[in-house]
């Protein structure tokens, strides 16, 4: 195991080919069964990495931030929702905003909602990166990630639902989210996103055109609703089949829409 015991050697520690440890509920997994596959762990003991602050105007999450801390962060009560997905209390005291930025399917619900909200990925080299294309790009990644740069929104602006067959604590089946820029019921514009619906969260882009300008009602909503699987590309898994997820993503977004869940 290495350590880096500063943000400024993180950089450094990138080049070297292994795995930073976080909070361990997926790589520990990994080492367990795997060991082969993970030939060098990092372990970064910055407070920095663990610490949520302000740039500029924008809040930075560190990426060794827990769930937990984003859920007792007052400024971050519209994000508190999505982090009350993760798992149950134990995990949610472990699981961290950076490894779930590279939590595999089913797994990065908290991702789906980083992704409505249009986070800044923050790279420990310097780079920042908006984080749809740092997804897009995610499978060839090479680096560390420092923080994410986020503008908290306010009030119902940002809306969350989890889908899954276990409850509370069961991974998902797919989950939404849903950041509406809007004046009373009508939407002036959205930000559409679904997790555990392709090998990264991804925007349902063709859902939020048809959003812009409706209602916030039954008739409002219905094309959103319709087009919303256009731009996804679920999986077959144990957990549910492609066709099942294209049949019940609409219902769970007119659903969280409306207000319902």
């Amino acid at each position: 195991m290495t350590e880096v015991q500063t943000i400024q050697s993180l950089s450094a520690a990138g080049q070297v080919e292994g795995q930073v440890l976080a909070g361990g509920t997926l790589l520990m997994r990994q080492v367990n069964y795997a060991p082969q596959e993970v030939p060098k762990i990092l372990r970064i003991t910055d407070p920095a990495f663990r610490q949520i602050g302000r740039v500029g105007g924008q809040v930075s999450l560190g990426a060794g931030v827990s769930m937990s801390q984003v859920i007792a962060a007052p400024e971050l009560a519209a994000l508190a929702p999505a982090a009350r997905a993760i798992g149950g209390p134990a995990i949610r005291n472990m699981a961290t905003v950076g490894g779930n930025l590279f939590a595999p399917h089913p797994y990065g619900d908290f991702t789906t909602a980083l992704l409505a909200i249009g986070a800044q990925v923050q790279w420990a080299d310097g780079r920042t990166e908006d984080i749809e294309v740092f997804l897009a790009n995610r499978a060839n990644a090479r680096g560390v990630v420092a923080a994410v740069l986020i503008d908290p929104p306010r009030g119902e602006a940002l809306r969350f639902a989890k889908v899954a067959r276990t409850k509370p604590k069961g991974v998902s089946v797919l989950s939404i989210a849903v950041l509406i820029n809007g004046s009373g019921r009508q939407v002036l514009s959205a930000r559409i996103t679904f997790g555990a619906m392709g090998a990264t969260p991804l925007r349902a882009k063709a859902a939020e055109a048809a959003l812009a300008g409706a209602t916030l009602d039954v008739g409002g909503v219905a094309a959103a609703c319709a087009a919303c699987t256009n731009d996804l590309n679920p999986a077959d898994d144990a957990l549910a089949s492609a066709w099942y997820r294209r049949e019940v993503a609409p219902i769970h977004l007119r659903r969280l829409l409306l207000g319902e869940t």
